[in-house]
């Protein structure tokens, strides 16, 4: 039977054990009062929101795999001659 969170099916819901910074869970904790919203909802939220970045530069990645590289090196070194550093 599925049961509801915040208005979201949790029927395939899983359960983890996720050990936080304390000042990370205590702001989590704090955050949830305030938005009167569950820890794993907010959790879930930014997890999504993370992956969903990751996604997004992953295809700017593609795009992009043609272009030449260069290494950090000469990048600084050519930044130097050209009076930038």
């Amino acid at each position: 039977m599925a049961s509801m969170c915040y208005g979201r099916r949790m029927s395939s819901a899983r359960r983890t054990t996720v050990y936080f910074d304390p000042a990370v869970h205590r702001a989590l904790r704090l955050k949830s009062a305030a938005t009167d919203r569950a820890v794993s909802e907010i959790v879930n939220d930014a997890l999504r929101q993370a992956f969903a970045e990751d996604v997004a530069d992953l295809a700017d990645a593609r795009k992009r795999r043609r272009e030449p590289s260069i290494t950090f090196e000469s990048a600084v070194k050519a930044m130097k001659r050209r009076g930038q550093l």
